[in-house]
């Protein structure tokens, strides 16, 4: 990255059954392959995503270093320690559920309340369908979901399930929206946090 333009670090947490695609997920956003079978992540993977923006406000460029941590849902069980580290000084978490697995579904108020506690509204709550493009074996509809956020708050942004790594304008075009939406609601809740109006500024492509 180019060190004249400031770089703002964020650690999201990547929380969700085995097989929803969390992994997969983070392969998508960082342009890397995705692994062709599933299989339970082990420990802790992080990935870093670098993000250009630029402020609405003042059109001032930003770089957003992303840092994804992707733990299996088994070690997160096995291992007491996995969960506290994932968390530690963690900026936001990412819940996921697939649109072809109903019970991930059904499960997010329960993972919501597993993992973020009642003392740490600091972090921003983020929830991702996956496998959005596989409509014919959706188990989750969109009544489903408008559901979800009028009675949690909060917005369910939406992945598909590519094949792998894609470059060029549609690679971009696959991850743009969900890296767009997280870096904004990151830097919304730091300008809150510093006594910005809660409608100062937001992000948006560079």
């Amino acid at each position: 990255p180019n060190l004249a333009v400031p770089t703002v670090t964020y650690k999201l947490f990547v929380s969700g059954k085995s097989g929803v695609g969390k992994t997969a997920l983070v392969a998508t956003l960082a342009g890397t392959p995705v692994p062709p079978v599933h299989h339970e992540t082990l420990g802790i993977e992080a990935t870093t995503v670098y993000w250009p923006a630029k402020l609405r406000a003042s059109g001032r460029p930003v770089i957003f270093q992303l840092q994804f941590w992707d733990c299996g849902d088994g070690a997160l069980k096995k291992f007491e320690h996995l969960l506290p580290a994932c968390k530690e000084e963690a900026d936001a978490v990412l819940f996921l559920f697939s649109f072809t697995d109903r019970s991930s579904f059904e499960e997010l108020p329960a993972q919501m309340s597993r993992v973020v506690g009642p003392d740490e509204e600091n972090l921003v709550r983020v929830v991702v369908g996956t496998k959005f493009d596989l409509s014919p074996q959706a188990d989750v509809t969109e009544r489903d979901v408008t559901a979800f956020e009028e009675t949690w708050g909060l917005p369910v942004l939406r992945a598909g399930s590519g094949p792998g790594a894609r470059g060029g304008r549609e690679g971009l075009a696959r991850v743009a929206p969900l890296l767009d939406a997280l870096v904004e609601r990151l830097w919304r809740r730091d300008q809150i946090a510093a006594g910005v109006a809660p409608a100062g500024e937001g992000s948006t492509p560079a």
